[in-house]
Formats: C-alpha cells, structure tokens, sequence
C-alpha cells in the first residue's frame, strides 16, 4: 500500500468568473457537468495558467459536494474549483485502474468527509488515502476485468435510455406535439380530469433512510427526476407517527409542487412500492378520474415540448425554489384525447415498464458483481 498523494499530482481548480457572453471561450467544468445533473453553459473568455487546462481523456476528481472520479468527454475546457485534474507523473499506472480504486476509496471516504451541508474532502486528508499499487501488468489485469463489467453495465442502461425514448416517441406519434396540439384534442382545465389533488405532510425526520419497514417519508428526490424512487426517503423518529392516509400505493401520480425553476413540477408514476412510505409535503397526489389515464398525464406533464406551461404555474420570489399551488394547477390547460387512445397508450407503456423492470434486475446484479470484485481487488 501507499499513499494516495504517492501516485499522482492532483491540481487544484480555479474560480473562474464566467464571461458576460457565453458562445465565445472555453467551457468551465463544474461539478455538475460531471455528475450528470446539469450541462455546459458557463464559459471564459479571459487569460488563464495551462495548469487548468482539461483535455478530453483527462481524469477529473470532485472532492467537495459530490465525490467522485470522472474521465473528461469532451472539447478543451478550464478546471473549476473543488475539481481536482489528475496528472500521472509519479508513478506507471493504467489509468482505468486508478479511476476504479479511487471510485472506490472515495465511495468509503464519503462517510468521513467533513462538512455538515456540503462535503468535501481536505487535501491532506485525501493524499493520506492508501492506494493499493502492483505491478502494471496486474493492474491492466485487474482494469481489464472491471471493464467488462463497466461495459455490460454501460449497454444495460442505454438500453433503459432506449426504451424511455421509445415510450416518447410512441405518445408524439399517438397525440401530436403536446405544445401544438396538433391533432385537434379538446383544451380542458386539469381540475376537469381529477378528483382530488392530495397534499402530504411535514415531519422531523432522521437524515437517514429507513431499516426494513420502518415508517418513512418521501425526499423530494424520490420524484424530481420522472421516476419513482422510493429508496429515497427519511426515517420517522417516532413509528407512531406514521398517517395512513399519506401512505404511498402502488398505481399513484405524484407531482413535485416545489423544487428548482427547471425541475418544479415533474411527476412520477408509482408502478410498485413497498409499505408504510408517506408523501412529504413537496409532493401532490393526482387523483384522475374517468376521462383521463395517470400514465398519460404523466407523460403529458413531462414531455420536454410541454414543460413550459407547467413552469410557467410556479410562484415564488426565491430564484432556487420554486412554488406550485393546488390553485393553478387545477386551472392548468391540457388536451384531452380520446380515453380509449389514452388506454391504448398506457398498455403500451406498462409493456415497456416491464421489460425495463427485467433490465434494471440485470443491472442491480451487474453492480453488485462489480462492487464485490472491487472489494476483492482494493480492500
């Protein structure tokens, strides 16, 4: 073993103030154009030190907010702080390798992290790291398995991506445009598809998810992206507290009612939960009645073409939340196809659901077998 700081040099990112015009200059990388959670958009046009130069193939670290370790896609761009670029100049190491211990260190040193808000990690802390590093021929061995199963993983969820395209692309060619309306539906206020818009409830929560079935409640996070995730949730301290009527069931539409400008209203359909799981009070609860299908709304609601007019229902002065009301959302106008149309599409994208539910059980084991061969390889 050795230590982390043994094998490479990290540099360290830089503030850098984006320009006031954004289509000159080079892109800066933010922690969130690593994890997936945003796009490029911010970018500079000034002068800047080589130093923070990232290349595509460049190994990018985040040490603050979210750690993790990244291999850099994409066109020249300048490093932001709390990103470290890692140059291989202390040791000969594979550099799959490297990024595979390090997803594994960083994954146990998350526990240890300082920061009650954000966490990150101290520079002397992370060089202290051990590292475990044979020869290079074991190391391109040992890579050279881990890819496999990376690549496996990889094709798994592109077939996932290829099936929510294709439930997308089904509901264009069923319905039109949902902006344009191009098929001539009716335009009817939502109110006129529900029995009830249900509101959850705010409780003092432990910061952990549940144990087994213990009463739990939703995180807004269980629902912020389209799809039910229901190990996203937080631990009641008192058992006793648990309200029957805000349990989660399966066959349920949940709709964020507050979250960031560009997430605010998505929805989510419950195709399966397990027991004693409650709505916080982020989400609503879409009761629809005969004239309208829970999978078509859902679809409607977070079809791309249509999330403007569901944006456009937030209030609020706060520039990172946003606000929703059971008033304007009832008031909001949709088009209403047929109810036999709406059916047809629902059945098909329930078939979808299940082959995406074989899929995701192909996955999980996959990640597992992963996660074990790492533990035997680095721990």
């Amino acid at each position: 073993m050795v230590r982390l700081g043994d094998v490479a040099t990290y540099i360290n990112g830089y503030a850098f103030k984006p320009s006031d015009w954004s289509d000159t200059g080079l892109p800066i990388i933010r922690i969130q154009d690593l994890t997936g959670n945003s796009y490029q958009a911010n970018r500079y046009n000034g002068e800047y030190s080589s130093k923070y130069e990232v290349n595509n193939g460049d190994v990018l670290i985040s040490w603050s907010a979210s750690l993790g370790v990244y291999v850099w896609h994409g066109e020249k761009a300048l490093l932001n702080q709390h990103i470290f670029k890692v140059v291989f100049n202390k040791e000969e190491i594979s550099k799959n390798f490297f990024v595979y211990q390090v997803e594994n260190i960083l994954e146990k040193a998350a526990s240890e992290a300082h920061g009650a808000t954000m966490k990150h990690l101290t520079k002397p802390v992370f060089d202290a790291l051990p590292f475990y590093l044979p020869s290079i021929e074991e190391q391109r061995r040992i890579a050279a398995t881990l890819d496999k199963v990376t690549d496996l993983i990889s094709r798994r969820r592109q077939q996932l991506d290829k099936l929510d395209e294709l439930v997308k692309a089904r509901f264009v060619e069923m319905f039109g445009d949902p902006a344009l309306n191009t098929r001539n539906c009716p335009i009817v206020p939502l109110k006129e598809c529900l029995t009830s818009i249900e509101s959850g409830k705010s409780f003092v929560c432990s910061n952990e998810s549940r144990c087994g079935k213990w009463p739990a409640i939703l995180k807004l996070s269980a629902v912020t992206y389209g799809k039910y995730i229901p190990n996203e949730n937080k631990a009641l301290l008192d058992a006793s507290q648990f309200v029957e009527s805000m349990e989660i069931h399966k066959g349920d539409l949940l709709f964020t009612r507050k979250n960031t400008p560009e997430l605010v209203g998505m929805a989510a359909f419950v195709y399966d939960s397990p027991e004693k799981l409650m709505m916080p009070d982020l989400i609503f609860r879409l009761n629809t009645n005969e004239k309208c299908s829970k999978i078509f709304l859902l679809n409607l609601i977070n079809h791309r073409c249509f999330r403007n007019f569901i944006q456009n229902l937030a209030t609020g002065s706060a520039k990172s939340m946003s606000n929703i009301s059971k008033e304007r959302l009832s008031n909001l106008k949709i088009y209403l196809p047929p109810i036999e149309y709406q059916n047809q599409f629902s059945a098909f994208a329930v078939q979808i659901e299940k082959i995406k539910t074989t899929i995701n059980s192909s996955l999980e084991k996959l990640e597992t077998l992963k996660k074990a061969l790492m533990q035997e390889y680095f721990e």
